[in-house]
């Protein structure tokens, strides 16, 4: 698995959008291209974290395995072995959800 061995550099985190269920309303079922794309994912892994002026690195709040929020045009899509990813910085995270 290509994820594994993929670590983000400084503030990034690599995220898997969570795939919601298919959409009925009002007996009409939605497709695909006509669907909003999910706006909460899971960590997947996180870089070493922001470094300031000085050189010092303080850590990330969100860790791998984290539920997020993110906003709709968050991240940038890509491909690892045929999955699709997000890579974004923590800043463009809304908040972690707690189960």
């Amino acid at each position: 698995m290509a994820t594994a061995s993929f670590t983000p550099l400084h503030d990034r985190i690599l995220v898997k959008r969570v795939e919601e269920g298919e959409s009925i309303r009002g007996g009409i079922i939605i497709p695909d291209s006509a669907k909003e794309k999910p706006q909460e994912g899971e960590v997947i892994s996180v870089g070493k974290g922001k470094s300031n002026d000085e050189g010092k690195v303080f850590p990330l709040d969100v860790k791998a395995g984290d539920s997020i929020l993110f906003g709709k045009y968050s991240g940038t899509e890509i491909k690892l072995d045929g999955e699709e990813f997000l890579i974004m910085r923590e800043e463009e995270v809304l908040g972690i959800l707690k189960k």
